[in-house]
Order: structure tokens, then C-alpha cells, then sequence
């Protein structure tokens, strides 16, 4: 299992806009994303730096695993 990197939520962002998401709304600090097909939604906080199992579950919700995550950074 590859080591998680530390992230920025705005850089979690960035990386998942490569993958096909893309901004749908925002409440707060919570983005939500979407991507339509295969369609998935998911939210991010845009916090300083993510926690890894937050990051893990996003990672994991959008239907990607942690290697080909640290491609699209």
C-alpha cells in the first residue's frame, strides 16, 4: 500500500478535477464534486491539510487507488 502524501483540500481538489470531477456547490468549508460518468459525488473540506483517512475515504470514493491518485498530484 502506497504512503498517503499530505494535501491541501485545495490541492485534493485539483487532483480529482484532473480525474474528471467538477465543482457542483459549496456549504462552508465543504466543496462537493461530481464527475457523471460513471457518476460519482463526493465532498472535500478545504482545510490547511486533510487527514489521512479523510483523504483515504475520498480517494476510495471516487473510485481510485491511493497510486493513481499521486499521479494526477
Amino acid at each position: 500500500m502506497s504512503k498517503l502524501p499530505v494535501l491541501s483540500g485545495e490541492k485534493c481538489i485539483n487532483a480529482l478535477a484532473k480525474a474528471g470531477f467538477y465543482f457542483k456547490r459549496q456549504e462552508g468549508s465543504h466543496v462537493t464534486l461530481r464527475r457523471d460518468e460513471p457518476f460519482c459525488q463526493l465532498v472535500v473540506p478545504l482545510h490547511k491539510e486533510l487527514d489521512r483517512g479523510t483523504l483515504r475515504a475520498i480517494i476510495r470514493q471516487a473510485g481510485l487507488s491511493v497510486r493513481e491518485f499521486t499521479k494526477l498530484l
